[in-house]
């Protein structure tokens, strides 16, 4: 057993005698205070040099301002080597104190003027205007302001996009709401107004029955920056019947043959449509076979099974692709009475397969893409190519730059740019080689793109949506001015009580968050939406994690709310099984102030699922410790 003075002699500063402490003051406490004095310096003189700003700003929210500055000031320097030595002494590490800075910082001058056996310094600047729990409180009250409350014994709230079906089917907006969503996510990319009337009014009805109620979001549309169509190759039906692990069929295709003249809609759960020639179906009856050659040249035979008007159900045990202007024969015990040809078939298109080093054409014309043309030794003569729905991307796009396609699933670098056509040279491709297909997302990170975040369609859509939501996000954020274009409109409209979250989707956004928030903060409530899947893309998959960290300590700091969002619990939701990994990440959610979940055919058991998960952890968690090395986001000029 160590003697009192062995104590004293170790230097480690985690075992000093308390005769030491009495007589002389701690060491360690004395060098550190000119250190936590010079912090809290710098963030006073961060705060003064936006003192009119500040005062600019919703009185409400002018406290918030000043600790997002302090935090800027603070995290401009690596203080991890700090923050072990004020571990060291038992005292904060400042890790997790975002929400109040300026008052942990006086708290930590009060203690280590204490170790260092001297009183606090007489003169030295007044204490924060925010106590050492003030920050949390005010970030709860904000999140109530902009997202209401919770359901059940959590902190944390649930968003749920809207299925189409939501506008109709009241049973499901009702056993969400039920289940414990908290917010109803109205995403404006899709349906229309009459819809969203629908469901805006099936959740007011759900919330009359059950007695609680719940904030309705709204994401504009924002500019569209996608894929374009590709053109069709054939006019092919594919029949396949379902096997077992051995190829057994055990359940024929079921395909409905209706008049080509006059097609009727095929019966629930019917999902292949054949049209033929009317002559051919007024003599079948059950048992009659129609036989035919399908695309491969393989002798085929649907099975007559059920008369239903004009039209007929058939049965087949095998495979068949079945081309527009096949002829088919009516066959009775091996007589033929009747034939014709099938048709119309829907147009068939064919994704663009793309391996890496290949060359991809993007284009301004909105004319269908189509995949490369090769000659008979499978060389390329003619480009594959594809149209961008953005035009802003052709004035912008600059050779070396990285473009993304799918959420990143492709990859590629600009050779060329015109301004009429983007020449790519496809660099990653997965393992082997991926398909592009209509639709699909197009992620430009290295581009700076002068366009607005506001479109015709999203202020036409702003007119119907201040009368019926809550809050409305802002997608394809990047400058302040995206935001003070958007706060004109809503009080045009006389929507200036509607919250506004910002949506960090890109690079820029998340560069420019500081900013952002403080521009926001001028009309409040607001909150920020991590976009995880678009957002990955733009910063790297590697940097994702680092990315969405900093995000949540710059709007604790603010005490702005945020919404955790992209594929959480997706596969739940989906296939009505989570993963693992789905399970971890639906835990660090509980991190955020909200929770998004995407609309699938298990939504209700995905929201009872994360909501039991929220409530369990709550009581375990709240927030996280970190450590503060410098920020990748620069402080404000």
């Amino acid at each position: 057993m160590p003697t009192m003075n062995e104590y004293s002699r170790v230097d480690t500063g985690q075992l000093i005698s308390t005769q030491l402490i009495a007589s002389r003051g701690h060491p360690r406490a004395e060098r550190l205070i000119p250190k936590i004095r010079d912090l809290r310096a710098r963030a006073i003189a961060l705060e003064q040099s936006h003192r009119d700003e500040i005062h600019s700003i919703e009185p409400g929210y002018q406290a918030s301002a000043r600790n997002l500055l302090h935090y800027l000031a603070l995290r401009q320097s690596d203080l991890r080597p700090l923050q072990e030595e004020l571990t060291a002494l038992g005292l904060t590490s400042l890790g997790g104190r975002e929400a109040q800075i300026l008052s942990s910082l006086d708290a930590l001058l009060v203690a280590l003027h204490a170790l260092a056996g001297r009183p606090w310094q007489p003169g030295y600047p007044p204490l924060s205007q925010l106590s050492i729990d003030d920050g949390t409180i005010v970030l709860d009250h904000h999140s109530q302001l902009l997202l209401g409350s919770p359901a059940g014994k959590r902190s944390v709230r649930i968003m749920v996009t809207m299925p189409s079906e939501a506008a109709s089917d009241y049973l499901l907006v009702r056993n969400l709401l039920a289940a414990g969503m908290d917010v109803l996510r109205i995403n404006c990319a899709h349906d229309d107004e009459t819809a969203w009337l629908g469901m805006v009014n099936n959740l007011r009805s759900a919330e009359r029955e059950l007695g609680r109620s719940a904030k309705i979001y709204a994401d504009l549309a924002g500019p569209k920056l996608r894929t374009g169509m590709i053109g069709p190759i054939e006019r092919v039906l594919k029949c396949r019947p379902r096997r077992d692990l051995r190829g057994s069929v055990i359940e024929p295709a079921q395909i409905w043959l209706t008049p080509r003249d006059a097609v009727e809609p095929a019966p629930p759960g019917v999902a292949l449509v054949l049209p033929i020639e009317r002559g051919v179906l007024e003599q079948a009856i059950p048992g009659d076979v129609i036989e035919f050659e399908d695309c491969r040249g393989k002798h085929r035979e649907l099975i007559v099974t059920e008369l239903r008007n004009a039209s007929r159900m058939a049965s087949s045990g095998k495979t068949a692709y079945v081309e527009e202007g096949t002829l088919a024969r009516l066959v009775r015990a091996g007589k033929f009475l009747a034939e014709g040809c099938f048709g119309p078939l829907p147009e068939v298109v064919s994704p663009i397969e793309l391996a890496v080093g290949d060359i991809l054409i993007l284009t301004r014309n909105d004319v269908p893409g189509r995949a490369a043309v090769r000659d008979a030794d499978g060389r390329v003569i003619e480009a594959a190519r594809i149209h961008c729905s953005l035009d802003a991307a052709f004035a912008a796009a600059r050779p070396g730059e990285i473009i993304h396609f799918d959420d990143g699933k492709i990859g590629s670098r600009v050779l060329a740019n015109d301004g009429e056509e983007i020449v790519l040279q496809i660099a990653y491709t997965g393992v082997t080689t991926a398909k592009l297909r209509p639709e699909k997302g197009i992620n430009l990170p290295d581009t700076e793109l002068s366009i607005s975040a506001l479109t015709e369609k999203d202020l036409h859509d702003l007119e119907f949506l201040v009368k019926h939501v809550d809050m409305v996000g802002l997608s394809f954020v990047r400058t302040p001015e995206d935001i003070l274009l958007l706060e004109e409109h809503l009080q045009r409209l006389g929507g200036q009580a509607i919250g506004v979250v910002l949506k960090v989707e890109n690079r820029e956004a998340f560069e420019n968050l500081p900013r952002l928030l403080l521009t926001a903060m001028h009309s409040p409530p607001l909150g920020v939406m991590v976009a995880r899947g678009d957002l990955a893309v733009e910063v790297g998959f590697e940097r994702l994690a680092e990315v969405q960290e900093e995000i949540l300590w710059l709007c604790e700091a603010a005490h702005v709310p945020v919404i955790w969002a992209t594929q959480v619990l997706e596969g739940l939701a989906k296939t009505g099984a989570p993963t693992r990994a789905e399970v971890s990440d639906a835990v660090m959610s509980g991190r955020a102030e909200a929770v998004m979940l995407n609309k699938g055919p298990f939504i209700v058991e995905a929201v009872r699922f994360l909501n039991g998960v929220l409530e369990r952890m709550d009581a375990h968690q709240h927030k996280q410790r970190s450590r503060l090395r410098k920020l990748s986001i620069s402080a404000l000029d």
